[in-house]
């Protein structure tokens, strides 16, 4: 009994295995998903740049006191976006590929997931 579930979840996953590699209607559902999901995430992550880096300029210019505030001798602006910019975008760059290799794991478990 024990061995005909074991097959069974091997079966399930090898049939699973093949239809991707041949590209059939299921494996190209799975793959669009995780397509889908990957953009998905390239596009929220993208906006938070937009955001962070692109509100800059407004906020300065809707309050230009905020542009002429100095912090050890160094305007803020300059210090915004020469220096504090890189380590925001290293920042995002991390959370993404974390994020896109979940993804990719969440696609692989499922792939490779036991018939219940």
């Amino acid at each position: 009994m024990v061995l005909a579930e074991v097959s069974r979840r091997e079966d399930r996953a090898e049939r699973t295995r093949a239809e991707l590699a041949e590209q059939t209607r299921v494996g190209d559902a799975l793959v669009r998903g995780l397509v889908r999901a990957q953009f998905a995430l390239a596009l929220r992550l993208s906006l938070v740049v937009a955001i962070g880096l692109g509100g800059l300029p407004w906020l300065f210019a809707v309050a230009p006191a905020v542009g002429r505030v100095t912090v050890l001798g160094v305007h803020l602006p300059w210090l915004l976006l020469g220096v504090v910019s890189f380590p925001f975008l290293i920042a995002v760059g991390w959370a993404y590929v974390r994020l896109a290799e979940r993804n990719e794991q969440d696609f692989t478990d499922l792939v490779q997931r036991p018939e219940r």
